[in-house]
């Protein structure tokens, strides 16, 4: 259709940065939520060039779902934005659907029209129940509450950011028709850091990272990784909410970007045998008052008490929060110790087998890194829990527990084992939305088949939750 008539927002990157950066700087300083939500429905109100305004939210299982509204609507009914909750998997039974969605206006962004389309602002959601209250099942609005009652008891400050790698594949839904063609074709096989200027993964990657930087990620380094056409972009430390945000943004860009140069982004955690998997390298610290709590030039590799306890929670609780960490039948194919990955549950500053790993750090840098994270796997989901376990956790009697001899699950099924029956996992998510989240774990798993043998099966792609339709799935 012709665009001559329209008049649309259509900003700059610079001016899209600008924007962005001083609503994320709005974000650290915790400016209260009715300052910033009136400041938005004035700047939505008075700008005519924004006609709608996109609502995301993620399912139980981390799928981001989006919602346009008419940006008229949605200023004079932001209060009461309805949806119904039994059509989304994991979330409310059907004789109880209603839900609604209200707006976190904090993580509000400024988006590219030539990505996201003109005339749009976009904006993260919060799922609420009938009875008002926040509903349990949005694992979000669980990290979020957890995340300020720690800094309203102690002033602490849950910090993170995640190293996300994915693959780029030829043509446009390639996760979708795997189970037709049953392999996937590289773009690039260039290898680690090397990858020419003009290639096609060299420019997905520079044209992700512009994105990212007009939406005030504030990027650090981008580079090809190790598989052929295997990409990781980098970006800086954000609070525990906002950097689970950030990894939706991350994944919605990659694959927006890749579909529109005919490609696909692909997080499959193990989408190909023979080379190195996908991982979602999770580093995290705490603060207070600015000081980095997890820092100490004198403790063990310069770590403090408590950062040592919270990777001992972690060590202690690794079998049961595995499948938090490891959300599909793929990811077990990732847990390779052939291929660099982290599948002991151990502490090192130096082996990157072992599950947690304390990187050379300063007071600013010092942190721990949780490396047995897959791609795919809800970001609010491994956020919370592995801050709510370093936090909250036991610590086992184990000799030696920080290199004691013990390993990941390398199937589903193991690790859907482990967490039904660790108390720890009801502690944190509750019995109902523990069991619900076992119950799309089993229905995956029960899909394909046990052993997973050499080769990816079509069922552990076609059944995937971040590949998941409803057409695929009655494809059985």
């Amino acid at each position: 259709m012709s665009s001559e008539y329209r008049d649309f927002l259509e900003l700059s990157y610079a001016e899209l940065e600008e924007l962005n950066l001083a609503a994320k700087e709005q974000r650290k300083k915790r400016v209260p939520a009715e300052v910033l939500q009136e400041e938005r429905l004035n700047y939505l109100k008075n700008e005519p060039r924004i006609k709608a305004v996109t609502v995301v939210f993620s399912d139980l299982e981390g799928r981001l779902h989006m919602l346009d509204y008419d940006k008229k609507f949605l200023v004079k009914s932001y209060d009461n934005l309805t949806f119904d909750g039994s059509s989304i998997r994991g979330f409310t039974a059907q004789r109880e659907s209603d839900l609604r969605l209200a707006l976190d206006w904090a993580a509000f962004y400024w988006t590219p029209a030539d990505v996201f389309g003109a005339g749009k602002v976009l904006v993260f959601g919060e799922v609420i129940d009938k009875n008002g209250g926040f509903y349990s099942g949005d694992i979000r609005g669980v990290l979020k509450n957890f995340s300020n009652e720690v800094f309203e008891a102690n002033g602490w400050v849950l910090n993170a950011a995640n190293e996300i790698e994915g693959f780029l594949f030829e043509g446009i839904d390639a996760e979708r028709s795997f189970h037709e063609i049953g392999s996937f074709e590289y773009v690039n096989k260039g290898g680690y850091y090397h990858s020419l200027p003009g290639d096609p993964l060299r420019e997905f990657i520079d044209t992700v990272s512009e994105v990212q930087r007009a939406m005030g990620f504030e990027n650090e380094k981008d580079h090809p990784e190790v598989a052929p056409s295997q990409f990781e972009i980098n970006y800086t430390y954000g609070d525990v909410v906002a950097a689970a945000d950030q990894i939706q943004l991350y994944k919605l860009i990659c694959r927006q970007v890749a579909t529109q140069m005919g490609m696909t982004a692909s997080f499959l955690p193990k989408p190909v045998t023979g080379v190195n998997g996908s991982g979602m390298h999770t580093n995290v610290s705490i603060t207070k008052n600015g000081k980095n709590l997890f820092w100490d030039p004198k403790g063990e590799e310069k770590i403090s008490r408590m950062g040592w306890q919270f990777v001992d929670r972690i060590l202690t609780h690794g079998n049961d929060i595995c499948l938090l960490l490891n959300a599909s039948v793929n990811a077990y194919r990732r847990l390779d110790p052939h291929f660099e990955a982290p599948n002991q549950i151990k502490a090192s500053a130096t082996d990157r087998g072992s599950m947690v790993r304390i990187p050379i750090g300063n007071e600013k840098s010092s942190r721990v890194e949780v490396r047995s994270v897959g791609p795919d796997a809800n970001p609010y989901m491994v956020l919370y829990s592995v801050f709510k376990t370093g936090l909250h956790g036991e610590t086992a009697k184990i000799k030696n527990l920080r290199q004691a001899d013990r390993y990941l699950p390398d199937n589903i099924y193991t690790a859907l084992e482990d967490f039904k029956a660790a108390t720890w996992t009801t502690t944190m998510l509750g019995a109902d939305v523990k069991a619900r989240y076992a119950d799309l774990k089993q229905a995956s798993a029960d899909r394909c088949p046990r052993l997973l043998g050499t080769i990816v099966k079509s069922s552990e792609v076609q059944f995937h939750h971040d590949v998941y339709n409803q057409l695929l799935w009655n494809i059985f």
